[in-house]
């Protein structure tokens, strides 16, 4: 009988039995424990906050490949939070560690790894289903 593991490199679509070959490029990460997310969640931004100064913040960390704080498609406004992609783990863990509940405008951020989007139960359309 074989030893089924589940192994996974950084995100869930990278995940391989252990029966399975893994790509060279992932290969890098043997230990799931020791691998954490590189795409990164930060919350309580201040509303001025642009995803150059995520860029600029999370850079003195490490290598970042993408910043984006998330606007508000109607307002145009900020709401609050972003996301930050770090090019490797250690810039990743260096962020979360080092900017985790630091002040930043009079605010205290969240930093920690990304989670996958939740499924919406609606199907869209603009209408609620309440009614």
């Amino acid at each position: 009988m074989l030893d089924e593991r589940l192994v996974c490199f950084g995100r869930v679509s990278h995940c391989f039995s252990s029966s399975e070959t893994v790509p060279l490029d992932s290969a890098r990460a043997t230990n799931e424990r020791n691998v954490i997310a590189t795409k990164l969640y930060v919350g309580n931004l201040t509303y001025d906050t642009t995803s150059q100064t995520l860029q600029d913040l999370f850079g003195e960390h490490g290598e970042v490949r993408s910043a984006q704080v998330i606007m508000d498609r109607d307002t145009g406004r900020s709401k609050g939070f972003g996301f930050v992609e770090m090019s490797n783990d250690n810039g990743a863990r260096a962020a979360i560690n080092s900017l985790n509940g630091h002040d930043v405008g009079g605010r205290s951020l969240t930093v920690n790894e990304a989670r996958p989007r939740e499924p919406r139960s609606d199907s869209g359309g603009g209408r609620s289903s309440r009614y």
